[in-house]
């Protein structure tokens, strides 16, 4: 039994891949929600025209619900284990394109979107922290970069895929077929093949406890109990450790930026006479790159530390959204979506990775939880922020500047109050 539970990703191959595929899958399901959509808003929804608060309401709903369902995640999953979770996921997604498939307003869709953040929250954390049980504390910014990569790179796919079945089968049909497909096959998978991982995780917290972990010592919290309450994590994440406080401000204010892409760039562009297939590949610029980059950028920060990569990853981020602004045509988009698209992959797997270097095994489902509570609730927050702006100023501009402005900042709050957490470099600062 105990050779079953050894840590390592070459050890657990066959469950590692399992669970990328998952998380490709899981990337597929929002990916579908992202080009067509906002788009299409007012021919296919009846939205009026430049209503800014009203098409942003979805991004709202979702932000809120996948941010609440990260953190019952995190906690449930340390109770009935990941697997179970991971299907509840699922089993939420199901209704998603019908809704779209038969939606006769604008209301449907903000319903589709809240069982979208339901379907996110549960299974996009659970891919990640199962992954996390599994491998080694050194592996753990080369795990989260794999599970990002493969989770945005099915978004952006689903994001191309589903522009070029709208262009065919019309918006509706195209989500409907590309939805159900996508859900049926994760259900299957997710029952037949995907193990549970909570029994690693309580190995290594085994040996932890009794002095055996050959690791590297981390330098976990001191001013927390062995077994905490939701409340002592919860407090200790948000802002009574200030190393796990500043990666999560920094983990809410990026998702303003992919809330941006999701709403506005599609309508950014759709004004500028851009085709749905065009803005499917620029929006679909921004999810590779990201995607792409990932691959690298977490096992780099494996050997160079969090730090920087997430400092320097804010502000890139934020500068690609300015330059959105600053050129026309859709080379110069497709560039400023790539330069978005790396800083978020510098930053993105890494302030996941910070988290975990420094959250024991005991509580890490929560605190993994509770950060992409924060973080998701960046999608509610930003997408108020983004209506607020563009609808007061009239334009979808300012909405860009609010989001480069709030990158540029919350970068110096990292920089400021944030530290190394790989246990290989902390202690060297």
């Amino acid at each position: 039994m105990h050779d079953d539970l050894t840590h390592g990703i070459r050890a657990n191959i066959d469950q590692f891949l399992h669970q990328l595929l998952q998380v490709m899958l899981v990337g597929f399901t929002i990916g579908m929600m992202r080009t067509v959509v906002p788009a299409l808003a007012e021919s296919e929804f009846s939205v009026p025209k430049n209503s800014f608060m009203l098409l942003t309401a979805f991004v709202v709903a979702f932000g809120f619900v996948k941010g609440t369902l990260n953190f019952v995640a995190g906690r449930l999953s340390e109770r009935i284990g990941r697997k179970k979770v991971l299907l509840l996921g699922w089993i939420a997604a199901i209704p998603i394109p019908l809704l779209v498939y038969f939606a006769p307003s604008w209301n449907w869709i903000v319903a589709a979107t809240v069982l979208l953040g339901i379907n996110q929250g549960l299974t996009w954390s659970m891919t990640q922290t199962a992954k996390l049980d599994i491998t080694r504390a050194d592996q753990r910014g080369l795990t989260i970069g794999l599970n990002e990569f493969s989770g945005y790179v099915g978004l952006a796919l689903a994001g191309v895929v589903t522009a070029y079945l709208a262009s065919a089968l019309g918006a509706r049909t195209g989500i409907l077929i590309f939805g159900l497909a996508t859900v049926t096959l994760a259900i299957l998978l997710t029952l037949l093949w995907v193990k549970d991982t909570l029994p690693w995780a309580k190995s290594e917290a085994a040996k932890l406890k009794a002095g055996l972990s050959t690791d590297l010592k981390p330098r976990y919290p001191t001013n927390i109990s062995a077994h905490p309450t939701t409340w002592e994590v919860f407090t200790l994440m948000s802002w009574r450790d200030k190393r796990l406080a500043a990666v999560c401000q920094a983990g809410l204010v990026e998702k303003f930026v992919d809330a941006l892409i999701w709403v506005f760039y599609p309508v950014f562009l759709y004004q500028r006479g851009i085709s749905l297939p065009s803005i499917g590949w620029i929006v679909g610029i921004y999810g590779f790159v990201w995607g792409g980059s990932q691959f690298f950028t977490g096992k780099l920060s494996d050997h160079i530390g969090r730090h920087q990569p997430n400092v320097w990853g804010m502000l890139i981020c934020g500068a690609g959204v300015a330059m959105m602004l600053l050129g026309e045509g859709v080379a110069w988009w497709g560039v400023s979506a790539a330069v978005s698209g790396f800083g978020m992959a510098l930053l993105y797997p890494n302030l996941s990775a910070a988290i975990a270097d420094i959250s024991h095994p005991n509580w890490r489902g929560s605190a993994v939880g509770i950060y992409r509570f924060w973080r998701d609730l960046g999608y509610g927050i930003g997408a108020l922020g983004l209506g607020i702006a563009a609808h007061f100023s009239g334009s979808v501009e300012a909405a860009f500047w609010f989001v480069a402005i709030s990158m540029f900042l919350s970068g110096m709050i990292l920089w400021l109050f944030g530290e190394e957490t790989h246990p290989r470099f902390s202690f060297s600062e």
